[in-house]
């Protein structure tokens, strides 16, 4: 039997489309191993949102190399799509899979057709249509699953490199959405994440009124699905005819992770974000008069260009005043191609650290404050694990819990009060 190993970088849709690529592999008699074993083939899905990532996916092309000289290295994702020829050569893989191409990757491999440094991309500038690359969920080895709903972004961030090696948006079937869903109810997930790259944009591609509402219900309609959560999304999508009709599927998670990048409303501007600090705030309070419990999480790039440390002061203060429950700290990195990269005033990499730093500090309160604020309240708890004779799950506002039973509730919801006791939140993972 031949042998395969994957190694993912980057963010969900990366995971879900490699959870894909493994459901394709073993369908072709593939045997998955982990990614430090010797393997007729090695799958490398990459990320270039920073230079570091890029650097990651050259240690991983090496590593695979040492472990058998003989295989063959697959090389996919982001960083495939602003290769230069010198640099495609320099990787010295032997295929180099762009992004809407990943679901031929068996069909290589099996054809036996490809020389050293095979590249298969179309323009992702001109894809105008979701790749589908679905998955059952029946290798999962979590009670939750992920849905990719769409693909590519329309915003061109001043620093974000992402529109240009993802591509346009494009938005999935509704009824493959729902497909899915019921696929994944089948191998016992009950609860499903709805992930892409610009997840507020879902339908915008579409001739016909869409929405990701629209998505949320077409996920929401297997029986045995109990729960929908969203990955990341922008503010701007937030509306009360969403909020409402998500609420309305009695399946929706009060958890929001929405994407600021910054408090200061100068550095908005310059970032291209296309909304303002007192717009981010008003999402925020309508969110939570539709779901009183929510945890509204979020993003922030520290150090961008021209950040003074009176705009920072300025994002502190913002972030204490919206009361956001996590914060995701990020130190701005220059990437080549983005109008950012070229901008006056670069921070120092010290000046990033401590901001860094002081979010990172900011952020250990504002969870404490709101889990303090969830305490002895009774929550639907929605259990992924059991191990020494404890369950663990998480609330529908993503707060990690334990509690010990005779035997395991993988798969089931029950109803818990919060205590100090039941309390696991340290471990969450987002």
């Amino acid at each position: 039997m031949r042998t395969v190993s994957f190694c993912t970088l980057g963010c969900k849709v990366n995971q879900y489309e490699t959870e894909s690529l493994k459901e394709l592999l073993i369908r072709h008699k593939y045997k998955v191993l982990d990614f430090s074993e010797v393997c007729d083939l090695y799958v490398i899905n990459s990320c270039t949102v920073t230079a570091m990532a890029d650097k990651k996916t050259r240690q991983m092309i090496a590593r695979a190399r040492r472990l058998n000289p003989k295989g063959v290295i697959a090389l996919l994702g982001c960083m495939t799509e602003k290769l230069t020829e010198e640099e495609k050569e320099a990787l010295g893989v032997d295929l180099i899979v762009g992004n809407s191409d990943k679901n031929k990757l068996a069909d290589l491999v099996r054809a036996k057709t490809f020389k050293r440094n095979t590249f298969l991309a179309e323009d992702i500038m001109h894809c105008r249509t979701f790749t589908e690359t679905p998955i059952t969920g029946r290798h999962a080895d979590r009670a939750r699953g992920y849905i990719k709903i769409q693909d590519g972004c329309n915003r061109f961030c001043s620093y974000c490199i992402i529109p240009y090696v993802r591509g346009p948006v494009r938005s999935r079937d509704l009824e493959n959405i729902t497909i899915e869903a019921e696929k994944l109810a089948e191998n016992k997930i009950r609860e499903v994440i709805l992930t892409g790259i610009q997840v507020g944009a879902y339908g915008d591609d579409f001739k016909k009124e869409v929405c990701l509402a629209d998505a949320v219900e077409a996920a929401a309609k297997p029986e045995k699905i109990l729960r929908v959560r969203l990955s990341s999304m922008e503010p701007t999508a937030i509306t009360p005819e969403f909020l409402q009709r998500c609420k309305d599927t009695n399946k929706f998670c009060d958890h929001f992770h929405l994407s600021l990048q910054s408090g200061c409303d100068k550095i908005l501007k310059a970032m291209n974000r296309r909304y303002t600090t007192a717009e981010y705030l008003e999402k925020c309070k309508l969110i939570r008069e539709y779901f009183p419990d929510a945890a509204i999480t979020t993003d922030v790039i520290v150090g961008f260009p021209g950040e003074t440390e009176d705009d920072f002061i300025e994002t502190v203060s913002f972030l204490r005043e919206a009361k956001l429950s996590k914060i995701h700290v990020f130190p701005y990195s220059p990437r080549a191609g983005t109008k950012a990269s070229t901008l006056p005033d670069q921070n120092t990499r010290q000046t990033k650290h401590e901001r860094v730093r002081a979010l990172t500090h900011l952020s250990d309160t504002l969870r404490k404050d709101f889990i303090e604020s969830q305490m002895h309240k009774n929550k639907q708890v929605y259990f992924e694990k059991y191990e020494d004779g404890y369950n663990y799950g998480y609330t529908s506002n993503y707060i990690y819990v334990r509690k010990k039973f005779s035997k395991s509730l993988i798969g089931t919801v029950k109803e818990l009060q919060l205590s100090e006791v039941v309390l696991f939140d340290e471990q969450a993972e987002e």
